[in-house]
């Protein structure tokens, strides 16, 4: 097996403005989940990442209470390339920080939560911690986020996926998402109960020209793929009610292209990244996920 490459991506891991967690002390410091987990595999992908963010987002927006909140009580549609940003380190932080920076960063994450409520423009109330919200919230991450991985890195079994949902538990128990889905048969059971509640959105198509445009990635094309890639692993009964027909998904060549960078970007070590780092501050070699 030939060895891990070394990368620095320093620009794509950047922490934004107030956000920044170090992942590299103190020395021996266990996160949240154990280098040994699923979820330390998974997550340290950058193309399924970002893939499979976006596809989360999608779903979230489908909800009526969850699209009132994002679209009109955060920063968004002002500056979406910084709220992606602050939302995927927040996700780094939890999964790989020391336990103690990552329960703090989430307790501000859950006061910026109670902070937030509102009515939607039918009229139904919201409350940003309303646990069936955080529920669904949670749940279209690790959906988007497993999927991207099946798909565009490497499959995975029914067990395994179940593992990765598991291990996830306790800190969605933190974020306030407390019955979020364990297993696969948990996440189909959720995403059934909640279909009657998703509808179409022009906001859900202003979302995904925005993801198009705004400066996340170096490659425009990159990003504009990556948009299609993460509409084509949204279900397609969830796709039908959002008005996603085949022109918004990907074109004929790409998912070969895509898999192959990502099965690529799993072998690559991004040094000041916070799953290298992670790993060294436990005592484990860089490389210990890319092997």
């Amino acid at each position: 097996m030939r060895p891990a490459r070394s990368l620095d991506l320093k620009d794509y891991f950047a922490p934004p403005l107030g956000m920044a967690v170090d992942f590299t002390s103190p020395r021996g410091a266990a996160a949240l989940f154990s280098p040994r987990s699923l979820t330390w595999r998974v997550m340290k992908n950058p193309v399924s990442l970002t893939i499979g963010g976006i596809a989360a987002v999608i779903l979230e927006l489908a909800e009526p209470r969850v699209r009132t909140g994002v679209w009109e009580h955060t920063s968004f549609r002002r500056d979406p390339a910084t709220r992606v940003r602050r939302t995927g380190y927040a996700a780094m932080a939890t999964i790989y920080a020391p336990a103690e920076a990552a329960r703090a960063l989430i307790a501000r994450v859950n006061e910026a939560h109670a902070r937030i409520s509102g009515v939607t423009p039918a009229g139904a109330a919201f409350r940003a911690d309303d646990e069936q919200l955080l529920n669904w919230v949670q749940a279209t991450a690790n959906f988007g986020f497993l999927q991207a991985y099946r798909q565009f890195v490497r499959p995975l079994s029914k067990a395994a996926c179940d593992q990765f949902l598991a291990e996830g538990a306790d800190s969605s128990a933190l974020y306030g998402a407390r019955t979020a889905p364990r297993s696969l048969a948990e996440m189909d059971a959720l995403f059934e109960m909640m279909r009657p509640k998703l509808e179409r959105s022009d906001i859900v198509f202003e979302f995904l020209d925005i993801m198009r445009a705004a400066p996340l990635l170096p490659s425009r094309r990159l990003q504009r793929l990556m948009v299609r890639a993460a509409v084509e692993i949204t279900p397609g009964w969830a796709r039908d009610i959002l008005g996603l027909g085949d022109a918004y998904g990907m074109r004929f060549g790409e998912r070969h292209l895509l898999k192959t960078m990502g099965a690529a970007a799993d072998r690559i070590v991004l040094a000041d990244a916070p799953p290298a780092q992670a790993c060294m501050r436990v005592g484990l070699p860089k490389n210990f996920l890319y092997r």
